[in-house]
């Protein structure tokens, strides 16, 4: 009996650890994901050497996250633009939010099927880090020395919150599941 006690209350510390591992990681992915969207993500700068002439500058472009969005439904892009939105903003601030809701106390059915949400779109959270290496496969293999690509600070903090919020994810997945199966 005083065994079972013991693994009893072992369990609680190991639930309430895994529990603030969480919530930092959460918050701690916010605090990332937020420079990720606003800040620069990526520099493109054109130039091109001809004989006699020398090189001439064909320009440089540097956007964020928000301002790809902008510029985009600017230029009336509104597929590209949604979809950027909906996939670089909406999901990790929907996911986030979801997940702190999920690591409030108790587990109702409420939660369960949100955490299933979760686990679900979870996947598409690199979604955009892939996108924005394919982008720059295709520069580089196809631009012919005369577009160079340069990735900005922000997609670092990008990738970082998406990291962290896998992390988050797998914590909470770990910490539910063991709930699960003991309940």
């Amino acid at each position: 009996m005083r065994i079972g006690k013991i693994l009893l209350s072992f369990y609680s510390m190991r639930n309430k650890f895994f529990h603030k591992i969480a919530l930092i990681l959460i918050f701690f992915s916010f605090c990332l994901l937020i420079p990720g969207i606003f800040f620069p993500i990526l520099t493109i700068k054109g130039s091109i050497t001809l004989p006699l002439v020398g090189t001439i500058d064909l320009g440089t472009e540097t956007r964020s996250i928000w301002g790809t969005v902008q510029y985009l439904f600017e230029t009336k892009n509104y597929l590209v633009a949604s979809l950027i939105f909906i996939f670089s903003i909406m999901v990790p601030v929907i996911k986030g939010s979801l997940l702190l809701f999920v690591l409030r106390p108790g587990f109702s059915k409420a939660k369960g099927m949100i955490f299933k949400v979760i686990k679900r779109i979870g996947k598409w959270s690199m979604a955009d880090v892939f996108v924005v290496g394919v982008f720059l496969a295709y520069l580089a293999s196809a631009s012919m020395q005369v577009f160079q690509a340069t990735l900005e600070k922000g997609f670092y903090f990008f990738l970082g919150y998406c990291l962290i919020s896998l992390l988050a994810t797998e914590f909470i997945v770990l910490n539910k599941e063991k709930s699960l199966t003991s309940a």
